[in-house]
């Protein structure tokens, strides 16, 4: 299993980016995919997920109302568009999936993606 993401960048507060991760190696849609982030001398957490069989999705309090996860099954690419963005959300972003559900212990990680939120 792989897991790339792409979209990371450089925004200023109040823009948007959106990020994609594609996952390879899996025969089905039965597994479910996280969004993380880990700041500077802060602790890695989850920002959303998506449960794809079930198109099931969660989302921190922090980013409820301004982050969306969506999937693209027909690429095996679950996408979470950033609006509305704070120098709060600067962190290396991370997607991973999980062969069961989530929120919850992850299997697999892809290696992040950069987001910088300038004020």
């Amino acid at each position: 299993v792989q897991l790339v993401e792409f979209g990371g960048g450089l925004v200023q507060d109040g823009g948007s980016l959106r990020l994609s991760c594609t996952a390879s190696g899996f025969t089905d849609d039965d597994y479910a995919i996280g969004w993380f982030r880990q700041a500077p001398g802060k602790e890695r957490e989850e920002v959303s997920c998506i449960v794809l069989s079930e198109t099931l999705t969660n989302y921190a309090d922090s980013v409820k109302g301004r982050f969306t996860i969506s999937s693209d099954s027909s690429k095996n690419t679950v996408y979470l568009q950033m609006n509305s963005l704070q120098p709060a959300d600067t962190g290396v972003y991370y997607c991973a999936a999980s062969l069961s559900n989530c929120p919850g212990p992850m299997d697999y990680w892809g290696k992040g993606t950069l987001v910088t939120v300038s004020s």
